[in-house]
């Protein structure tokens, strides 16, 4: 598929690792200068620097029909303004709008956009419907939430400090696909060490998402 990804920084960066790893294309837009040269020299992918929000920046991006577009930047109306220009003026398939103020996921769905996400419209959710969840720091839905994307923090007292990836027992459909320790991104596999002060950048499917974060942070079933 054809993904471009309009600003954001860590996030950003970590999809854009999770769709290379999945062989998709990607075009890159992003108004942060080193943030742009880091992205071009680190995965050698087309990256646009500019403000996402213009249309001529999007057009010298070449976004026309792509399959998806996502747009990460802190201004909610900037994304929807993207999304908007994605979809009506470049023929973009799919666009999510992230949103960092939840009472704005049903305002932007009204206004025509089906996919809004909000992080801290999502934690509610889970915190209403689960009492587990309070170490959660950030998710996103993707693919009309068949697919979470969790970020943690491990703290001293979590189950999962010093073991082995191989060693925890995550449920079905689960993959802690990035570890953030200090300034690096650790990509792990079953002999990755769980450390405190990890992030752990965790998918999962609606159901099994408080299964694992139940696991790592010690609440397992015995």
């Amino acid at each position: 598929m054809k993904i471009v990804i309009a600003g954001g920084h860590s996030q950003a960066e970590f999809l854009i690792s999770l769709f290379l790893n999945k062989k998709h294309k990607l075009t890159v837009i992003n108004d942060d200068v080193p943030f742009c040269e880091l992205i071009s020299s680190t995965y050698k992918i087309p990256v646009i620097n500019g403000d996402p929000s213009k249309e001529y920046i999007l057009s010298e991006a070449g976004i026309d029909k792509a399959d998806v577009l996502i747009a990460l930047t802190p201004k909610d109306e900037d994304n929807f303004v993207i999304c908007q220009y994605a979809t009506k003026i470049f023929q973009v398939k799919r666009v999510i709008c992230t949103v960092s103020n939840p009472s704005r996921v049903e305002v932007f769905k009204k206004l025509g956009l089906t996919n809004v996400l909000s992080a801290t419209y999502m934690v509610a959710k889970y915190i209403e419907q689960t009492s587990t969840i309070e170490n959660l720091v950030n998710t996103l839905s993707l693919e009309d939430e068949k697919v979470l994307l969790s970020e943690i923090l491990i703290e001293e007292t979590d189950t999962c400090i010093n073991k082995k990836l191989l060693n925890i027992p995550l449920p079905k459909s689960t993959i802690i696909s990035c570890i953030i320790r200090t300034d690096n991104i650790i990509i792990p596999n079953g002999q990755t060490v769980i450390s405190a002060e990890d992030k752990l950048l965790i998918i999962s499917t609606p159901e099994n998402m408080p299964k694992a974060l139940n696991v790592l942070k010690g609440r397992e079933k015995k």
